[in-house]
């Protein structure tokens, strides 16, 4: 899986990509209607183990198993920035954002309570997105 002289530098968990108002809001409403008020779901983004290498950027499925999936993205380091990791919800979570050069937009990269620390690890291993 890893390329030759390729060396692993952080592992984590985080929470990839985002979830729209539009969708948190209909799946609320579609569960408080089935139970009748007794249950309430949230929509978060989608878990995945991410490995960071010294040429890699490794995304896994992380299907909540204890153990990661099959491999669902490979960004190449050296295109690849960062934002500055910045804390929300309370100070609980750390969220960066990924620029692919040559791409629109940017990847959220949510890092939840349990991960944290591993949330400015990641972020400040890569440049800083201008």
């Amino acid at each position: 899986m890893l390329l030759q002289g390729e060396q692993v530098e952080l592992t984590s968990l985080a929470g990839i990509g985002t979830v729209s108002v539009r969708k948190q809001a209909l799946t609320a409403a579609v569960v408080g209607v089935l139970s009748a008020g007794t249950v309430m779901a949230t929509v978060t983004p989608r878990p995945m183990y991410l490995v960071l290498t010294n040429q890699r950027i490794l995304f896994f499925d992380g299907n909540r198993g204890g153990k990661p999936g099959k491999l669902l993205m490979n960004l190449p380091r050296p295109y690849v920035t960062a934002s500055a990791p910045k804390k929300t919800f309370l100070g609980l979570k750390v969220v960066t954002h990924l620029t692919v050069e040559g791409q629109e937009g940017a990847l959220k990269v949510d890092f939840p309570v349990q991960t944290r620390a591993d949330g400015h690890r990641f972020a400040t291993a890569l440049p800083v997105t201008r």
